[in-house]
């Protein structure tokens, strides 16, 4: 009987974090951006995993990211609008399974919030032009920043260098 309660104490726990996390992507939809599009468009535009990461603030399986390989030359832009955000310059091996980087190309392409949708404070990472969530900002980084930016492949493409 206690391992019963336990179970759906459990689910019912889960069940509230889901919503507040849900809840929480939907904040940055009230948010002003250059870029906007209707749900059916972003819908359209996007592919279904995209749409789940940058427009519901989910988050994909670490490790599955082909971009966590990509050491070219070159800028990660948004997918949601194709603004430039980090350059490879800045990628680092963070041993997470998601493409980490210790600084943005400036300090307007990204915005920041504040998350508590899993129950602890992190800082979730937004494309500054369209709102897309693209991951989380931590303070375990390399040198110069000390900062890392773990972000979701699937939030991002590559743009290679042309030189």
């Amino acid at each position: 009987m206690l391992n019963r309660r336990m179970v759906l104490f459990t689910a019912g726990l889960g069940t509230i974090a889901l919503h507040i996390g849900l809840r929480a992507g939907k904040t940055q939809a009230a948010q002003r951006f250059a870029v906007t599009h209707s749900e059916a468009e972003w819908r359209s535009l996007l592919t279904p995993d995209q749409y789940a990461v940058l427009r519901e603030s989910a988050t994909e399986y670490p490790n599955t990211s082909p971009l966590l390989q990509e050491h070219g030359k070159g800028n990660f832009a948004c997918a949601g609008c194709d603004q430039d955000l980090f350059s490879s310059a800045t990628k680092f091996e963070s041993g997470t399974g998601w493409p980490s980087f210790w600084a943005p190309l400036d300090d307007k392409v990204v915005g920041t919030e504040r998350d508590t949708s899993l129950g602890v404070v992190r800082t979730a990472v937004h494309c500054g032009r369209c709102g897309g969530h693209l991951g989380h900002l931590f303070e375990d980084g390399p040198k110069p920043t000390g900062l890392r930016y773990c972000m979701n492949g699937v939030a991002l493409k590559f743009h290679p260098a042309t030189t």
